[in-house]
């Protein structure tokens, strides 16, 4: 007799719904091993056959960290596109690779942390390149394009898991770890959450990961909104994955509980399923998760909440289902990896990315320009933090030659020759190394590429009697990297000495970046990554220990400024082209903000340096943020991100016009520094921030862009009808070159009974036409999307009355223009006799900020600094009248409540300030009020103040 084989159990049916086969496979895990899948690095659990899994793989413009792929332009230039048909397609691309790449290395994820819809509220924040766009609408529609990219077509399964980044008003890198960002209700729901909520209700998300703010005074990591919002906004099972390092930030940093049981307890039930924390070692974790247990702190049923929402996501994958997943790697799809159709796709979406902000008639340039490219970035194909590595690579130089040919092109790069003396007379110099052989560094991937150590294989630097001459290049605020003559930069390994060892700056801790200090006659010469003294040494060239007090005196010796290479260069061209920007890695990346719009010093001084030369100048931006650039004189200004591997052929087909630009801007282009709040200022609709609410002359406004060709539009029709507005118009290239136009439909409300926008995107569409073609363009809005959020009553209000409709090429560039009326719901006063006031539904506010009511949930508002805040509730009603008043505070000050313009009608202390911020007591005092007033609350002191209730 031979034995039979034994049925499959059931979570190995694939006929059976994946909640059942969940439920099935829960039923057969142990508590331990249930316990073990909620670190980012779950084990295999060997005796059912199921393989270990790891959250997260980055992937916001390709495959990143895990060595070469297809590489696109940055997010914030696939926002410029904006073409959901290219996004959808590039996340298509990328999935594609993601799976062919796991095929030949199994520590490429599926569940894929992208895309970014932070929105780009603040054009200083150092992770503008994640980022789609300063509109919520805008971003949402990308990003619901990449992720069914990412997702894939087919009903039941998924290609990859997308995982949207980062929950919630994340827009700081200066103590993001500690900061608090007050966001309003209405900006709350009107725009921060309005990004996430429409891409997640399309349905191709898998989950969010926790930012690693505060937001109103409370971690993101244990926010309420994960259960309050995001997870009523889906039947899927949406797994949450925190950020790296956030779960031990609880207690480490945001000291917000006392324990890390406490901490891990907390966001477990606030909703993160999966903690990413000390890297691959999940020990930490566990511990953290059983202490928990133990004290009680958390149940079984919430461990198996979260690992259910795992599971789901991983039977999605088809991991469980290796016969039926259209998605698993066959002979066929294994080489869906830098295909020829991929690169086509990095180019095609380069150039859509590309915006044209100004043009005197100098673009697009004739075949027979002799053209100088020159600028910093003029020979660079600049990746950023979350890249993979660069398979091809093209630059504007190799743009230019290859499209006008090597005889019509001159450059020059511009970065200042120097060589370093030092105090004995002797230079610092660069010893030749057998380096042939050689990878780039990091093209091996890694998990984490914060953890590539320094190269230590190349010699130190030493000195001599003349010195090596090294490309000295200033990204501003004084912050400078020194290129040895073979291309390499002077970095610092762990061994302390200075080789010329890097293919470009980068790492976590940038080790390639020095500022050189004025002192006596000579400067020191600080190495940034360290915070140590360069010194010359015996046995070579290194960093000062932290104990030493041996930092060397150099004299800089300049052998060629870099505007005389820019002058030489341009004297020789009918055009010259400044290609200026940033470098990803410094000033203004991960961590760290930037400080001003400005353009370097140093790239300021090429472009007067290409101006006065006489030719017709050209900037072309190539940088991941906006920048404040004086335009005058310019012949032509563009904008690019930084665009991939096919960014310099892009660039020069643009110039060339074998391409019209077609790009329009994501975000606001600030005329200066002073247009910009504080980068803590969260209150877009107070602060009178982004296109939706600033009042001022920007330098370049959202959705600007030019063409080639010239647009007409006509034929506008709206009608309001079945709970939609139906709008259509025409729009025809009146031009001579085909090209592509970005027609854009905006709302300004009429009726004002709060601020509303000053105009609001709606709906948009690029669209390709040959010259003298005609395109109908036709939008279906629903009457939500002229709604806003009513702090008075808590919910959503249509307010009835005219809405004025508005078409054309940007936001400020309206070519027609008409008005719908809309029935709506009037305002009614507040019904605070029988609600009170929740403390942070306030209409207007000075001086204060929204704090957290408890550590799971509510909000409170204090003054900010401990000083002094204001308050305005407008319109409410007191029905007959009322006799008292009841505040809700903790800590201690002084509570003031005025009717209209009034004297103070009550002022409440507390006898003692409260012991905690959460201790709150209830104050009680006369107050007489009848009918519709409007109420301000004034604080004082360091008192926490969550409602006002009134009786009698």
């Amino acid at each position: 007799m031979t034995a039979s084989t034994p049925p499959a159990p059931p979570f190995r049916d694939p006929r059976l719904p994946f909640a059942k086969r969940v439920d099935d496979l829960m039923s057969r895990l142990t508590p331990d091993e249930k316990t073990r899948f909620l670190h980012q690095f779950a084990p295999a659990v060997e005796r059912l056959g199921i393989a270990a899994f790891r959250t997260g793989q980055e992937a916001l413009h390709g495959v990143a960290w895990m060595g070469p792929a297809t590489v696109f332009p940055q997010a914030v230039g696939l926002g410029a596109t904006w073409n959901e048909d290219l996004l959808r397609r590039v996340g298509e691309a990328v999935s594609k690779e993601a799976r062919a790449m796991r095929a030949r290395d199994d520590r490429v994820g599926l569940n894929v942390w992208s895309p970014t819809v932070n929105l780009l509220r603040h054009p200083l924040w150092g992770r503008n390149e994640e980022g789609y766009s300063e509109d919520p609408r805008l971003t949402s529609a990308l990003a619901t394009a990449y992720t069914r990219g990412l997702r894939g077509a087919h009903p039941v399964y998924w290609r990859t898991a997308p995982v949207l980044k980062h929950w919630l008003a994340h827009n700081n890198e200066r103590d993001r770890d500690t900061s608090s960002s007050s966001v309003r209700p209405r900006v709350l729901h009107e725009y921060d959450l309005r990004a996430f909520r429409a891409t997640v209700e399309a349905g191709a998300v898998a989950g969010v990961m926790p930012a690693y703010n505060l937001v109103n005074g409370r971690p993101n990591h244990v926010s309420p909104h994960l259960a309050g919002h995001l997870r009523t906004w889906t039947e899927e099972d949406l797994l949450v994955c925190s950020d790296a390092g956030a779960p031990s930030n609880l207690v480490d940093s945001e000291h917000y509980f006392a324990t890390h049981e406490e901490a891990t307890a907390a966001a477990l039930r606030a909703g993160v399923d999966s903690f990413t924390d000390h890297g691959t070692d999940s020990s930490t974790t566990l511990a953290r998760v059983r202490g928990a247990l133990d004290r009680g702190l958390l149940t079984e049923a919430d461990v198996e909440a979260a690992v259910r929402r795992q599971l789901s996501v991983r039977f999605r994958l088809g991991e469980f289902d290796p016969g039926h997943d259209p998605y698993a790697v066959t002979a066929d799809t294994a080489t869906d990896f830098d295909t020829p159709e991929h690169r086509a796709l990095a180019l095609e979406a380069a150039e859509q990315a590309v915006v044209l902000l100004r043009n005197d008639g100098v673009l697009p340039l004739a075949p027979d320009t002799r053209v100088a490219v020159v600028g910093l970035l003029a020979d660079e194909c600049k990746l950023d933090w979350y890249s993979g590595t660069l398979i091809h690579r093209s630059t504007p130089l190799e743009g230019l030659y290859e499209r006008f040919g090597a005889d019509r092109v001159s450059f020059a790069e511009g970065v200042d020759r120097v060589r370093l003396r030092a105090a004995d007379g002797s230079h610092l110099h660069v010893l030749p190394a057998d380096d042939s052989a050689d990878e780039a560094h990091g093209s091996e991937g890694a998990l984490d590429p914060a953890l590539l150590a320094g190269r230590t294989d190349l010699p130190p630097l030493t000195t001599d009697a003349v010195g090596t001459e090294f490309a000295l290049t200033d990204w501003g605020e004084g912050v400078l990297t020194l290129r040895a003559p073979d291309g390499r930069y002077l970095s610092v390994a762990g061994d302390g000495r200075l080789r010329a060892s890097a293919d470009q700056p980068g790492g976590w801790v940038v080790q390639e970046t020095f500022r050189l200090e004025p002192h006596g006659d000579g400067h020191l010469l600080r190495h940034l990554g360290t915070g140590r003294h360069v010194r010359v040494a015996a046995d070579g060239v290194k960093v000062a220990a932290p104990d030493e007090d041996a930092a060397e005196v150099f004299g800089l010796v300049v052998t060629e400024r870099g505007e005389d290479a820019v002058a030489r260069a341009a004297a020789e061209a009918d055009v010259v082209v400044v290609v200026a920007g940033n470098d990803p890695h410094i000033n203004g990346r991960e961590t760290e903000d930037r400080t001003t719009l400005r353009l370097p010093a140093h790239q300021e001084r090429l472009l007067r340096a290409a101006r006065a030369a006489g030719p017709a100048t050209v900037l072309a931006l190539v940088s991941a943020y906006p920048y404040a650039v004086d335009t005058e004189g310019l012949g032509a200004v563009l904008w690019s991100a930084h665009g991939g591997q096919a960014a310099g052929t892009a660039l020069a087909r643009v110039l060339a016009g074998d391409v019209s630009p077609g790009g329009r801007l994501p975000q606001t282009w600030y005329a200066d520094d002073a247009d910009l709040p504080d980068p803590l200022d969260y209150d877009v609709i107070g602060g009178r921030q982004t296109y939706l609410y600033f009042g001022g002359a920007p330098l370049f406004p959202f959705g600007h862009g030019l063409s080639y060709a010239s647009f007409g539009y006509g034929d506008l029709a709206a009608r309001v009808a079945d709970g939609r507005v139906s709008v259509s118009f025409t729009v025809t290239n009146t031009g001579d070159v085909t090209a592509d136009e970005v027609a854009q439909l905006y709302v300004r409300a009429g009726c004002g009974s709060v601020p509303r926008p000053r105009r609001e995107l709606l709906a948009h569409r690029r669209s390709g036409l040959a010259p003298g073609e005609t395109a109908r363009v036709s939008f279906e809005v629903p009457l939500s999307a002229f709604a806003f959020w009513d702090v008075a009553h808590g919910r959503w209000r249509l307010e009835p009355g005219p809405y004025a409709l508005l078409v054309g090429s940007s936001s400020e560039d309206v070519r027609l223009e008409t008005t719908v009326v809309l029935d709506g719901e009037p305002a009614a006063p507040r019904p605070v006799r029988e609600r009170g006031l929740a403390a942070a539904d306030f209409d207007e506010q000075s001086g204060t900020e929204i704090v957290d009511r408890t550590r799971a949930a509510g909000d409170a508002v204090t003054p900010v600094a401990d000083r002094t805040g204001e308050l305005l509730y407008r319109d409410c009603d007191f029905g007959s009248g009322v006799t008292g008043v009841t505040v809700s505070v903790a800590g201690g000050g002084t509570v003031e409540i005025a009717l209209d313009g009034g004297p103070p009608v009550a002022v409440l202390s507390p006898d003692a300030p409260t012991s905690g911020p959460y201790d709150y007591v209830d104050l009680d005092g006369a107050f007489t009020a009848g009918g519709v007033h409007d109420v301000r609350v004034r604080l004082r002191g360091s008192l926490r103040l969550a409602h006002v209730g009134f009786s009698g």
